[in-house]
């Protein structure tokens, strides 16, 4: 059995839990987190766009990006020791939506937490991305 675990900030550790409770001890775990490129994206455009013509040396969006990998790398690394057994660290970077289902893609369970407003019930309490990986993964999904 292959079980992906999407990792986001706030709420991995439910996640680890979840695979830890539900998925057997032979299974193959894959522990993902996916970067999205819309911080950085706007430090560039800001910095392109009002200060930085010039002075590429000095682009907050290069500093952003390897602010957020060093996170990403703490993240799983944190994740695998709550595990406590071997996993496989996988790190994305694209739109974040559909990275996860791509990665899915051969997986018998993909294991997330909602991250949308929890005080709605039903489909408004998750976010956007969590939704699009609920209507479209490949696997089913807990």
């Amino acid at each position: 059995m292959r079980v992906i675990a999407w990792l986001v900030e706030g709420t991995w550790p439910a996640c680890v839990d979840a695979v830890r409770a539900h998925a057997p001890d032979t299974s193959d775990v894959v522990l993902l987190h996916v970067i999205g490129p819309e911080v950085p994206g706007v430090a560039h455009g800001a910095f392109a766009g009002l200060l930085g013509r010039g002075r590429p040396g000095r682009d907050p969006g290069d500093r952003l990006t390897d602010l957020q990998e060093a996170s990403a790398a703490e993240l799983l690394e944190a994740a695998a020791a709550r595990l406590g057994r071997p996993c496989t660290r996988l790190e994305r970077a694209g739109r974040v939506e559909r990275e996860v289902v791509v990665a899915a893609e051969g997986a018998d369970l993909l294991v997330l937490a909602r991250d949308g407003d929890r005080a709605r019930l039903g489909p408004h309490s998750l976010g956007p991305a969590v939704r699009f990986a609920v209507d479209h993964a490949p696997c089913p999904v807990l």
